[in-house]
Order: structure tokens, then C-alpha cells, then sequence
């Protein structure tokens, strides 16, 4: 057992790059069922650092284990995110307040949209955590709902999740799953993502360009909670 004050979490190498560069201590990379893990201190704080790949299942896998493994404080998702509102712009970053599944659908048996059954309609982050995060210098927070699938939001899909998810602001592929551990493990959980594209006919075109800034911009806010985070 690895006691640990939080667990950060991003689906892609690009997404952890600017925590390791930032760590005090970084340790040697090792394999927790597919996900990659580095414990790093950022200060007093000391954290299990895990790249778990895209897609819901993938987040989910790696942190249920790395909660079983490590039982931190909390966990943070990181990383990079699709604008789905008008109100949002690249470098925005998003501080989750409810996560769903946007490919949920089980309505016929009585459940919301959205919803899994058996299952909360949505998962709201720790209100500590959400409450604590602050933009970074040169970006603006936001905070409100993140819809998560497995599905990339482009061009021939957009309008339909807008109509279903009105009030999100963003969209990625892991918050939601993580979400979910989350609650089942009973695990403070919040989702600082910064938005790296606009999701709609342009999805893609600028990926490629902001995803190392955006990574570096959600860094910034995990880190600002890292450093409030209190010792086990």
C-alpha cells in the first residue's frame, strides 16, 4: 500500500508531461494493470501520478486501482478538453461541477438522460476541491458540467450533444468514468481540464496546436490544489 495525498490522473503522455517537468521528486515509471504510474512530491505533497489512455474504460480501470493501491485524499483529472458552449474559448480551463455520460441512455426503464442505471443521474465534484480552484495567470475558469463518452464531438454529431447537454461546457472522454470510481470508492473527485478545441464542424483543426498549452494551463490549477492539500 502507497499512501499518497492525491492521485492525478490524464488519459495521454502530452497531459503528465507538465507535472513531471514541475515535480520536486519523480520516481521511476512502473505499470498498474495498463495505466503508467510515477509517484511525485510537489512540495509536502506527495502524489501517484497515472497516464491511464483514452476512453471511458481505460479511466476507470486505472483508477480504481490506483485508489485500491494508494488511498489518496482525492483524485484530480487533467488534461485536455472540447468546448461545447458559446460561453467557452480555447485556453479556457473547466473546472468540472457534474459529470455525465453522454452516450447514457436509458430512458425507456425511467432513468434521466445521461444516467446509468443504478446510478446517480450525474456525479458532482467535492465542493472543497471545486470551490478551491483558481484560473492561472492569462486563462479564465469556468465551472459547470462536463459531458464524457467515448465518441470524438465533431461536425456530424455536435448539434445533437448540445441538444441533450445544453448546460455543458465541455466534453472529453475519462471525467465521467473517473467519476463514477470515484463515487463507488467514496473518493473526493474533481476535473480541471482546459480546453484545447471547439467542439463542432472545426473539431480537430486545432488540437494538434493547444494541446501542450492547454495541458500545461490545467497543470497549473491541479497544482494551486495540490498545494492546499492537507497531510493524511
Amino acid at each position: 500500500m502507497i499512501e499518497v495525498d492525491a492521485v492525478v490522473i490524464t488519459a495521454m503522455a502530452q497531459e503528465m508531461a507538465p507535472f513531471e517537468e514541475r515535480s520536486s521528486t519523480l520516481g521511476r515509471a512502473s505499470l498498474l494493470g495498463q495505466a503508467r504510474i510515477r509517484l511525485a512530491s510537489f512540495g509536502q505533497a506527495h502524489v501517484l501520478l497515472v497516464t491511464c489512455g483514452i476512453g471511458l474504460v481505460n479511466a476507470a480501470t486505472a483508477t480504481a486501482l490506483a485508489v485500491s493501491r494508494s488511498r489518496p485524499l482525492n483524485v484530480i483529472s487533467a488534461g485536455s478538453a472540447g468546448g461545447l458552449n458559446p460561453r467557452v474559448r480555447v485556453g479556457d480551463v473547466v473546472a468540472g461541477s457534474s459529470y455525465t455520460f453522454g452516450g447514457a441512455d436509458a430512458r425507456a426503464f425511467g432513468y434521466s438522460l445521461g444516467q446509468v442505471p443504478g446510478m446517480p443521474g450525474s456525479y458532482l465534484a467535492d465542493p472543497e476541491l471545486l470551490r478551491s480552484a483558481e484560473a492561472p495567470a492569462g486563462s479564465n475558469l469556468l465551472r459547470g458540467e462536463v459531458v464524457s463518452g467515448d465518441a470524438f464531438i465533431d461536425g456530424r454529431s455536435f448539434e445533437r450533444v448540445r441538444r441533450r447537454f445544453p448546460d455543458a461546457l465541455a466534453a472529453d472522454m475519462e471525467s465521467a468514468a473517473i467519476a463514477q470510481a470515484c463515487h463507488l470508492l467514496d473518493v473526493p473527485f474533481l476535473s480541471v481540464r482546459a480546453i484545447s478545441d471547439l467542439c463542432g464542424p472545426a473539431a480537430g483543426s486545432e488540437f494538434s496546436v493547444a494541446v501542450e498549452d492547454a495541458a500545461a494551463r490545467s497543470a497549473d490549477v491541479a497544482l494551486a490544489l495540490l498545494a492546499t492539500t492537507p497531510d493524511p
